[in-house]
């Protein structure tokens, strides 16, 4: 049926944003105004994190003006937050949406402890493949230290769930 196809998430970006209102996504940092603020997949740097608008939209184009200042201040609140609770000594920001066709920023931490031939250069020269996989227990503790960070800087909205709560075991 026609209503069936449209139901169905569209990318892995709309698929995780469900998964964050349900509850069911461990990666959920913290429900912003714009979206969600989640770690990444693979941990190729600590705390590398991405904010996910919600609702998702194609593009960062494809917001009002308005719902684009709020994404971009939250993705920059984001890289605050990271930046006081890891110690990062910077903070990378990238927004591409070639593989997956959803806005999604990447807000990406570096360190001056990150191996010299990496340092320098761009995130996606790590093999994210070798990258240990997020696991909540593993992060719990920056978890929280973000959470409280990004209250702080006053940009969070309540969440209906704890992250993960709903995952399937």
């Amino acid at each position: 049926m026609k209503n069936d196809a449209a139901a169905e998430p569209q990318t892995a970006i709309h698929a995780q944003v469900i998964a964050a209102r349900e509850g069911r996504d461990p990666r959920v940092i913290a429900r912003l105004f714009s979206g969600w603020a989640v770690f990444g997949e693979r941990q190729f740097v600590r705390g590398y994190a991405l904010l996910l608008p919600d609702p998702v939209v194609p593009n960062l184009n494809a917001l009002g003006a308005r719902e684009r200042i709020a994404f971009l201040s939250d993705m920059s609140r984001l890289g605050d937050a990271l930046l006081k609770v890891t110690g990062a000594a910077r903070i990378n920001y990238a927004i591409f949406g070639n593989q997956e066709p959803a806005l999604h920023a990447h807000v990406i931490p570096r360190y001056l402890d990150e191996p010299h031939a990496l340092r320098g250069e761009q995130p996606w020269a790590y093999d994210w493949d070798a990258a240990p996989a997020f696991r909540r227990a593993a992060w719990e503790e920056l978890a929280g230290n973000l959470l409280r960070e990004l209250t702080r800087l006053g940009v969070t909205k309540p969440m209906r769930f704890s992250p993960g709560a709903n995952a399937a075991t």
